[in-house]
Order: C-alpha cells, then structure tokens, then sequence
C-alpha cells in the first residue's frame, strides 16, 4: 500500500510503527513540519520523510490524517487541488465530521473516519470507523490498517462520540480500577511493584478470556466463584458499594459532557 500519514505527531508515529513493524507498506510517506521528532524513523526501506504534505499526497493512495483539528480545515483546503478518484481519505481528528469534510473536499471521495485510542502505541487499540456513503467500498483498506494496530469496528458516525467514552475515555476508566486493584494488593501485604504487576497480568488474562472464549462475562465469573467462597463475597460487597452503577453513571456523564462541549462549539 502506498500511504502518508500527514501530520507525524505522537498518534502519526504510533500508526507508522504498527505499518513498519507488520511490513504493509509499499512506500510511506511521513509529513511534519519539524522532522527532526521523527528522524528516528528514518533510514527505514521505502520510508520517505517530508514537510510537503502534497509531494505525499501525489506519491500515496491513502491519506492518514493525524494533525490537529484547527489545522485541519486549512490542509484539506491545500490538498483539495491535488485529490484524485483514487484517494482514500482515513481522518483521525476527534470532532470534525464527514459532511465538514465533504464541505471541503466533496462527496465524490473516499472519507473514513478512524478513532483509535492510546493503545495503539502498543499495537491493542480498540478502533471505531464510519465512513461516507463513497467510502464504505474502502473502508476494508482501514480495518486491514488498523486491524494490524489491534481491533476494530464499524459503526455509524452517529455512535463516535458514545465511542470514544467506551474507547478512548475508557483506558483511562480501565487504568483506575487496575490502580485501585493495585492499592488493595499493596494492602494485603504485596509491595507496590508486585501488586500492579498482579493487577495489569490479572487484568489482561480476563480481557483475553472473553475475546479467546466468546463468552459473556458473568459465564467467566460463575468459573471462579463458589458457594460462600471469598470471591462472590468480594463481588457482592463491591455491587452493595455501588461499583457498577458508579462505572455507568460516569461513563454516561462522559457522554453527555461530549455533547455539551459539542452544543457550545455549535
């Protein structure tokens, strides 16, 4: 695949490790406007730095945009002259939808949208995609992308903004219960190295327990739990302090913080 990322910030260079390591490349492109914070990409087979995002755009069939919103506007502006019926437009800017892209561009391009979250430094993001009308004929080129990056998923535009509370707001709602499972280990007498090392493995094996098994959670946890045993008396005290409801109440004021700051830039 010929790519350029425009705009080689820190989620740019995440994207352009994951194509590098897995070799999806044909040749890729990488635009900054300092290249200095990406020279250590440099020197790797068929990988082009530059600051001309349109010499990138000329040499590429798909177009990761990674750059700033308030940039956004002007660049796709800049490049509009220089699309072609071959482009793939893939955005990564949280907020700025496929009909203000269109605005610019037109409804005769491919335009998907892709909202990884942080994991994808690591190769495990969750990422959510939609696309225009046009663009749902590539947007298998996305999820080969980004499925070499972790997971993903295609919804309707209409549900980014609930996904990026589960998504992307959710690794920081998943790092605090593994920071409280590390306070209690380190309570029942683990030192503070151990205790998250036993909250960050624990954590991943029941993740990877549902993703290998297919199984709903409550199927994992009646595995576990026996009659009058310690577990269930765990779970139990956590459901009469509200852990649950607690994690959904916040998950929702998540949503609706979205769309009050939506409503205000409106």
């Amino acid at each position: 695949m010929k790519i350029a990322i425009i705009g080689t910030g820190n989620l740019g260079k995440s994207i352009a490790k994951g194509l590098i390591t897995n070799n999806a490349i044909t040749t890729l492109y990488l635009t900054k406007r300092n290249l200095e914070d990406i020279q250590d990409l440099d020197g790797y087979k068929n990988i082009i730095l530059t600051t001309d995002n349109i010499e990138a755009v000329k040499n590429s069939d798909i177009l990761i945009f990674a750059i700033q919103p308030r940039h956004f506007d002007k660049i796709l502006n800049d490049l509009k002259p220089y699309l072609t019926e071959k482009h793939v437009l893939i955005s990564t800017i949280t907020g700025f939808l496929i009909p203000q892209i269109e605005a610019i561009v037109g409804t005769d391009q491919f335009i998907i949208r892709a909202m990884p979250n942080t994991a994808i430094a690591v190769g495990k993001s969750m990422t959510c995609m939609c696309s225009n009308e046009k663009g749902a004929k590539r947007i298998q080129i996305a999820e080969a992308i980004f499925n070499r990056l972790g997971h993903t998923l295609a919804i309707p535009e209409s549900q980014m903004q609930a996904a990026t509370v589960v998504c992307a707001s959710g690794i920081a709602f998943w790092m605090r219960l593994i920071r409280a499972t590390t306070q209690a280990a380190i309570q029942l007498g683990f030192d503070a190295k151990e205790a998250q090392e036993l909250a960050m493995y624990t954590s991943e094996g029941a993740a990877n327990l549902l993703i290998t098994n297919g199984n709903h959670p409550e199927e994992e946890i009646d595995r576990v739990t026996t009659p009058k045993g310690c577990t269930i008396e765990g779970l139990n005290e956590m459901e009469h302090k509200g852990l649950s409801s607690s994690l959904i109440q916040g998950m929702v004021a998540s949503f609706n913080k979205i769309n009050n700051i939506k409503k205000e830039q409106i």
